[in-house]
Parts: C-alpha cells; sequence; structure tokens
C-alpha cells in the first residue's frame, strides 16, 4: 500500500526519537505536546502499525519508527544540503548561466564583462553560445540559453513579444580608413564618399544593408569591389589600400595598427545598432543571470566612456591601436 507521508511529522518523530522523549521532541519541533501527539498518532494510523512505544521514562522507537526515522534523518541531510546550496547560489558563490553571443560583441563587450565576471564571481559557471541572430532567438524560445546578447537596427523584425529585452548600448557605425589616408585628419560626411571603393561584408550580411542604406539617404549607390568574410578581412583590405568600409565600432575595438576609424557626422544619419540582453519574458532572473547582467552593463558603460573620450578629444574618432586584429562577424 502507497503512502503520503507528512514531511513535518517525520521530523517530529527524528526529533522525538533524538531528544528520548515526546515532550522535548516537541519542544525541538516548536510546537506543543498535545500537537505532537495528535500528529504521531495520525501517522500512525495511516500506516496501520506504531512508531513509539510508550515508556514510563520517555519513549522508544518500534521497528516501523526506526525505518521511518532513518529515511527521515536522510532527507533531513538532503535538505540541509540543498538548503545550503540555495544560500551559495544567493550569494554567487556557485552556480551556471547558459548565454548567447554573436562574433562581434564576444571579441569586445563580453570579453571585458567575462574578465570582470570570473574576478568577482569565480564560483559561477558561465556557457557561451556562438551563434547568428535568427539561432539565438531560436535557443532562448527552446531554452537551450538563459540570456542571449543581440543586435537590432531600426528596420531589423521586432523581437517576438515573448522576449524581455534589456538594452546595453548604442554600437555607432564608423568609417575605416588606412591610417595614412589623409581623410583621417578632417571630419568626412557620406557625400564626399560618392566615388570611393568601398569593402563589404558578404551582400546579405546586416553590415553591408546599413551601407546601401546610408548611401542610398545621399542619392548614390556605393562601388563595391570587395565582399569580404569577417571584420579582420575588411581591416586586410583596408590597410592594403583596395578600399574603404562602414563598420560597427565593436568590430574595430581590437584591430591592426594600420588603420583607424572615424565617426560620421550626425547630419549623414547611418544608422546604428542596439546591442541588449534578451530573456524569455516569463523567465525569472536567476543570481547568477543577474550577475552576468551586471558584469555586461559594467562593460557597456566603460566602452561608452572610452568612445565619448575619445569623441571629446575632438572631431574623428580614432581607434589607433598596436593590438593584434580580431576576428568578429
Amino acid at each position: 500500500m502507497n503512502h503520503t507521508f507528512d514531511v513535518v511529522t517525520l521530523f517530529l518523530l527524528l526529533d522525538i526519537a533524538e531528544a528520548g522523549s515526546l515532550t522535548a521532541g516537541a519542544e525541538r519541533a516548536n510546537m506543543t505536546p498535545s500537537a505532537a501527539s495528535q500528529r504521531i498518532s495520525k501517522l500512525e494510523f495511516g500506516i496501520k502499525q506504531p512508531v513509539l512505544t510508550r515508556l514510563p521514562r520517555g519513549v522508544q522507537l518500534t521497528e516501523a519508527g526506526e525505518i521511518l526515522t532513518s529515511r527521515a534523518r536522510l532527507f533531513r541531510r538532503e535538505m540541509r544540503a540543498a538548503s545550503g546550496d540555495l544560500e551559495a547560489i544567493r550569494g554567487l558563490e556557485r552556480g551556471s548561466v547558459r548565454l548567447g553571443s554573436f562574433p562581434t560583441v564576444s571579441a569586445s563587450l563580453l570579453s571585458d564583462a567575462l574578465k570582470d565576471y570570473h574576478s568577482r564571481w569565480p564560483g559561477i559557471d558561465v556557457r557561451v553560445r556562438s551563434a547568428v541572430r535568427p539561432q539565438l532567438l531560436d535557443m532562448l524560445h527552446s531554452s537551450e540559453i538563459d540570456l542571449a546578447l543581440l543586435w537590432s537596427y531600426a528596420w531589423t523584425e521586432e523581437a517576438e513579444r515573448s522576449l524581455s529585452l534589456e538594452p546595453l548600448m548604442e554600437d555607432q557605425t564608423v568609417l575605416l580608413l588606412p591610417i595614412d589616408d589623409e581623410r583621417v585628419e578632417h571630419d568626412v560626411s557620406l557625400h564626399e564618399l560618392r566615388t570611393a571603393r568601398w569593402i563589404i561584408r558578404s551582400n546579405d550580411h546586416p553590415a553591408a544593408e546599413v551601407l546601401y542604406r546610408s548611401c542610398r539617404v545621399a542619392n548614390f549607390e556605393p562601388d563595391v569591389v570587395y565582399e569580404a568574410h569577417d571584420y579582420q578581412e575588411i581591416e586586410a583590405m583596408v590597410a592594403a589600400g583596395v578600399g574603404i568600409a562602414m563598420v560597427p565600432r565593436l568590430s574595430v575595438v581590437h584591430h591592426r595598427p594600420d588603420v583607424t576609424a572615424i565617426a560620421f557626422p550626425e547630419s549623414d544619419r547611418v544608422p546604428t545598432r542596439v546591442i541588449y540582453i534578451a530573456s524569455l519574458a516569463r523567465r525569472q532572473y536567476t543570481p547568477a543571470m543577474y550577475a552576468i547582467s551586471t558584469a555586461l552593463r559594467g562593460a557597456a558603460e566603460r566602452i561608452a566612456a572610452v568612445n565619448d573620450a575619445a569623441t571629446g578629444e575632438g572631431g574623428n574618432t580614432s581607434l589607433r591601436s598596436g593590438a593584434t586584429a580580431s576576428t568578429p562577424r
């Protein structure tokens, strides 16, 4: 016969056995002796046999009582361990989070955030899946990942309403030029680049669409001379003088020393993209999810501060650096 056991009563029985009397056990369990006696009687009625033998002084477990207390002891130990695990998660001593990302942001914003994250919360395991936007959305909806870093332009299809979106930063579109290009020292409008030769990501890439849309607003079609597979390839071709390029700023955070990036004037209305953290709207953030989002916000603020400082130094924003090239997509 199957029995449904009341955990409170099982723990009471264990307290009685360890204390040696019903009264002392009831006191341990924070209940009156009368309430404790009623619970034990109800348990005995349910299993059709006694669990305690009342003695002149104290009580003694029956065989059934021994079986139940041995199980209750194991269960109480597991519950205490579970409570400790929950406290550790709350205190961010352990736990895990599955994060989706895309290469451009992984090589810039995310890598910076993870340095901070691992130093502050070394016990939290972070698993990252890198993919393109549609795949990241699919992984979110199938719960393969807890959070995703996504991008969006003004014309990008809206994410489904089942997602909660937390904007992190605006990723400005910049002009990539050879370091010795004379235009580096001047404000350059898109109209002045009508006769330029352009290097783009493959024609179906969102960054290519930014170029085409921007040039159409300026009433010309760009002369595309090279289609690249990644931003490292774009930088190499720009450095070689093949052409110039329009790229997201995050794609050249770590870049070649022989190229530089400058901002477009606001009057050109060159589109920028928003980087945000996405999660299922119904999903409650765990402490580990809060921690990684905190680290990501901190990294975004640091990047924005660097960009603001560079822009404030005058007109064009140069990203000259001796760092090695990265390969974001």
